[in-house]
C-alpha cells in the first residue's frame, strides 16, 4: 500500500507541474484525483488523454489540445508502468 501512495503522489507531482491553464498555485485538487482514477482504470495512452482532456474541459469549460493531454498521459503512464514492474 505504501508504494502505492508513492506512485499517486508521483502522479499528484506530474499534474501540477503540468499546470494546463497557468494557475500557478495549484488548483487542480478536483481534476487530479478524477485524472488518477482514470490511470488505475486505463492502459491505452488515447483513451486516457481524452479522458483527461473530458475532466479538464467538465471543470474549466475550456478544450486542451489533445496533443497535450496526449503528453502528460504518456508521462503518467510510463511512471505506472515502472511502478508496476517494481513489485
Amino acid at each position: 500500500m505504501r508504494k502505492e501512495l508513492q506512485t499517486n503522489l508521483q502522479y499528484v507531482d506530474v499534474l501540477n507541474e503540468w499546470d494546463p491553464f497557468h494557475l500557478k498555485n495549484g488548483g487542480y485538487d478536483t481534476e487530479i484525483a478524477d485524472t488518477i482514477q482514470a490511470l488505475h482504470e486505463l492502459d491505452n495512452p488515447t483513451k486516457l488523454a481524452k479522458r483527461i482532456q473530458a475532466i479538464y474541459e467538465f471543470s474549466f469549460e475550456k478544450v486542451i489540445p489533445l496533443e497535450s493531454c496526449l503528453k502528460i498521459a504518456i508521462e503518467l503512464l510510463a511512471i505506472k508502468a515502472n511502478e508496476s514492474c517494481t513489485f
